[in-house]
């Protein structure tokens, strides 16, 4: 990991108090792009693991060129999951003025949209407007190229920059084209492993062209050798691994959980998704239903808990029908975003634990991994042979998965293979909740960990989420809602 530079830089415009080495990738970014002398490159990356935050510290190198005056204008592309992420977190962190607009809807009306945004400024009485901040995912990135080129971005990041790894896809060309008109690049990633070395080059060309050039063949030609049956496998040269490292890292810095020793030994990030309008169309009514239920009947713990457990089914993306038929999947919301941070882990060689409450999830979860081609290993209940699912998981390197039902996978079992648990969906014990985080936090843990909840914003699963962190008796809390006017099923 880089150490902090030893120049005067600017405090990091941020409402947090950063971490040592979130502040040294702050002041290696700004040290590239001259902001205390000569530029050095234009771009640069983040190469920070899941939790050491990535997001963070690239909003505060936003609002340090916005405050020198470098920049007006941003585009931040990302996967489509991760879109409100950057808005949850500008809102919670930015201590600049700034005006953030996600490009949602139809083509036509993302198009629409970052002149809007930039109307906005020109009509801002300030002497010094707002920056102007634009989030889009990579489909609509290099569908919108020619609406974004005439946008003329100042700054471009690429958020999960891995998705630009195939130098000649649609995305990836676009990325490189619009790359090279803004004056400065940021791409946030994890690792950079060697094995995969060939994915640097299109990255890189994002970054800074005069890293590895322009060429992908002559790329190839002067670090890896054909081999395998066809000439089709490059393995990267031994004698070349130290030179082409050596350049990855000249513009990158590198910040590994096991490397920050002044993360705390947990890192909570709670990833907000938000249903699509059909299915948020069934939430709000289920939950006039429930509400309605509740009005005409005893408020009791049981009935309270009855209602929220069709709807802790729904934010997972299923609903059964009062006949008791199989639940239809009636949302994808969680699962896309599971499936943006599986591409991340398995980018980064990484394993993962996924805890889920329901069949039907779990049973989708297995369906994602099948399709990626992914070995897992499972407990759940029906599972019988629980001590070889877990030896797989801790001890096979081509295991990088493992699925727990949270009811059934939170004892005696020991899962420190992985070092960051995704929890799908909860129930409400308390037990459970913190047994299930011990799997991967205990002895034999030799990084910090990170867990990641899925939550629907606005819904129960941030009700279940706060009265488990708060270990408050969830339904009683529910109660006391509804007692006092508010809606039991709702947040704000």
């Amino acid at each position: 990991m880089a150490k902090a530079l030893d120049q005067a830089f600017p405090l990091m415009p941020i409402r947090a108090g950063p971490y040592a080495h979130q502040r040294a990738a702050y002041e290696f970014a700004l040290e590239l792009y001259g902001i205390s002398g000569q530029v050095v490159s234009r771009g640069c990356a983040f190469l920070m693991d899941m939790g050491t935050g990535k997001t963070l510290t690239s909003i505060a190198v936003v609002g340090a060129l916005y405050q020198a005056d470098r920049i007006r204008r941003v585009l931040i592309v990302a996967p489509l999951s991760i879109l409100g992420v950057w808005r949850d977190e500008f809102a919670k962190f930015a201590a600049f003025d700034y005006r953030l607009v996600a490009l949602t809807g139809s083509t036509a009306k993302k198009a629409d949209m970052p002149r809007d945004a930039h109307r906005i400024v020109g009509n801002a009485n300030n002497a010094h407007p707002p920056l102007i901040i634009t989030v889009v995912n990579y489909e609509s990135a290099w569908r919108l190229e020619r609406e974004i080129i005439l946008w003329k971005p100042d700054m471009i990041i690429c958020d999960e920059g891995h998705k630009i790894k195939t130098p000649n896809t649609a995305a990836s060309k676009a990325m490189h084209r619009i790359g090279a008109r803004a004056a400065y690049r940021l791409l946030l990633t994890g690792t950079v492993i060697t094995n995969k070395a060939l994915d640097v080059f299109s990255q890189w060309k994002f970054l800074n062209p005069l890293i590895f050039g322009t060429k992908y063949s002559h790329f190839k030609a002067r670090y890896f050798d054909a081999a395998g049956y066809g000439g089709y496998t490059m393995i990267l040269k031994k004698h070349m691994e130290t030179e082409l490292m050596d350049k990855v890292h000249s513009i990158a810095f590198r910040a590994r959980k096991a490397d920050c020793l002044d993360l705390p030994e947990t890192t909570d990030i709670t990833r907000y998704v938000d249903l699509k309008p059909s299915a948020n169309r069934i939430y709000h009514d289920l939950v006039r239903e429930s509400v309605a239920e509740l009005d005409r009947g005893e408020i009791t713990v049981t009935n309270v808990l009855t209602r929220l457990l069709r709807l802790s089914q729904l934010t997972g993306g299923f609903l059964s029908d009062d006949d008791g038929g199989a639940p239809q999947q009636v949302s994808t919301a969680k699962m896309d975003a599971l499936s943006d941070i599986l591409d991340t882990m398995l980018e980064e060689g990484r394993k993962l634990v996924i805890i889920a409450r329901f069949i039907p999830e779990i049973n989708a979860i297995r369906k994602l991994l099948e399709k990626r081609g992914a070995a897992y290993s499972l407990i759940m209940g029906g599972v019988t042979d629980r001590d070889e699912q877990v030896s797989w998981f801790q001890n096979d390197v081509s295991v990088p998965v493992f699925i727990g039902q949270i009811a059934t996978a939170g004892l005696g079992v020991t899962l420190t293979a992985s070092s960051t648990m995704v929890f799908y969906s909860l129930d409400y014990s308390m037990s459970n909740f913190e047994q299930a985080k011990a799997r991967i936090h205990r002895v034999g843990q030799e990084e910090k960990c990170t867990y990641i909840y899925l939550t629907v914003r606005g819904t129960v699963d941030d009700k279940v989420l706060q009265a488990l962190r708060d270990k408050a008796d969830l339904a009683h809390s529910l109660i006391d809602d509804y007692r006092s006017g508010g809606n039991p099923f709702l947040t704000t």
